[in-house]
């Protein structure tokens, strides 16, 4: 099996909002060997990478590094001894494709915020435009999770003739007003912090926003799992003795117990910290934000109408970032277009990151869904198209770590 890592020029970009640069950055990387109709695209969550699966290669602990390790490779879910697997980082991140950290060519410093807003149309144009230069013109399957699933139907709706399969796991059409709240107070935390200078604190010799952007990984993180999951692994013991206070605290403060729950938050953030570029936060959250799979039409079932493949949503009785009922109206909305349409629910109480943290429980429906379309064993269960009773045509899938 082959793995291709490589960055793509694609030449001036326009993007969505009518802005340009001069040349556009793509970093992507393949799997496996391509005969002509087994190309799958996997698109990434906020902060993933192009490199969507090991291999072998990677030794990096970082999360954004094989971050889909256990669902993408040989014999795996998406198995890479029979598709070629595309994996492409997104305009605006820091990972390889151009972004705000990135150099203008024309001045020779970072973009900072001077790089254009970008949005998943924008992804998803770039990501067309990689495929042409591999001469993958038509995909087998596109596949996503989180706003990597927006980005996924991003693709049914602006390519529908390209697509035969879209999966979308643990996402929705669109984020509901809870979700755009703590997400704006996210992107506050950044632009607050004073280090973050406008947007211009790259280079060796100044401080970078680091606080403002471990803020606003910490509400991400509180986002990405259920409250039972952190009662369950957190509850409220006070954290060993050998871990201290990542921020500081009141004099007051310091009475009270420094909890395992904070301690876990801070730990993470100043990892993230570490790896992540604070602009790209803001310009990919907002680009998440944004998101509106009904934009110019009518309705979700109108922006789909034009896609006649089939469609296999993916959901977690636990993830309250993108519910079971937002997957439930999408698989209404596919099935108002008469498309083949399956919504196979997770009963588990993890919350968001189930997708990325419970490969037993995405694998098989992916797998099947791939190999056999909505016939495959695993999903099989969740498609009632032809029942008469208005009700809900899925039903929970009772396993779980957990139990």
């Amino acid at each position: 099996m082959e793995v291709d890592n490589n960055t793509v020029s694609l030449g001036e970009f326009e993007f969505e909002c009518g802005e340009t640069i001069p040349e556009l950055e793509v970093a992507y990387e393949t799997y496996g060997e391509f005969d002509g109709d087994n190309a799958v695209l996997v698109c990434h969550a906020l902060t993933g990478s192009a490199h969507v699966a090991s291999q072998g290669r990677f030794q990096d602990a970082d999360q954004a590094f094989a971050w889909w390790d256990d669902i993408v490779g040989p014999g795996k879910a998406i198995d890479t001894n029979e598709y070629f697997v595309v994996c492409v980082n997104v305009p605006g991140s820091c990972y390889g494709t151009s972004g705000p950290a990135s150099e203008n060519p024309e001045t020779g410093e970072p973009y900072a915020t001077a790089f254009p807003p970008v949005t998943v149309t924008d992804w998803t144009e770039a990501q067309r435009l990689v495929l042409d230069e591999l001469g993958v013109p038509h995909l087998h399957a596109v596949v996503g999770g989180s706003v990597g699933g927006m980005n996924a139907l991003e693709w049914v709706k602006r390519h529908p003739d390209h697509v035969e399969k879209v999966a979308s796991v643990a996402a929705a059409p669109r984020l509901d007003a809870q979700c755009l709240a703590l997400d704006s107070i996210a992107q506050r935390a950044i632009t607050t912090d004073p280090d973050w200078n406008d947007g211009h604190y790259y280079g060796d010799d100044g401080d970078h926003p680091d606080e403002g952007l471990a803020l606003a990984r910490q509400l991400g993180h509180v986002m990405y799992f259920s409250k039972s999951s952190m009662e369950r692994r957190f509850g409220r013991r006070a954290a060993t003795r050998e871990f201290e206070r990542e921020f500081p605290t009141d004099p007051a403060g310091r009475f009270f117990p420094y909890r395992d729950v904070e301690s876990f938050l801070d730990y993470n953030s100043t990892k993230f910290v570490e790896r992540f570029d604070a602009n790209s936060y803001l310009y990919l959250t907002r680009a998440m934000d944004n998101y509106d799979l009904s934009a110019g039409f009518e309705s979700d079932a109108d922006a789909l109408a034009a896609f006649d493949g089939e469609a296999l949503l993916v959901s977690f009785t636990g993830d309250w970032h993108f519910t079971t009922e937002q997957s439930e109206a999408l698989a209404e909305a596919f099935r108002e277009t008469d498309t083949d349409t399956a919504h196979h629910v997770v009963d588990s109480d993890y919350g968001h990151d189930a997708f990325l943290v419970e490969p037993d429980r995405v694998g098989p429906p992916l797998s099947d869904f791939l190999e056999e379309g909505l016939t495959g064993n695993a999903i099989s269960d969740t498609v009632d198209d032809d029942d008469d009773d208005g009700g809900n045509d899925y039903a929970p899938v009772h396993t779980s770590l957990f139990s």
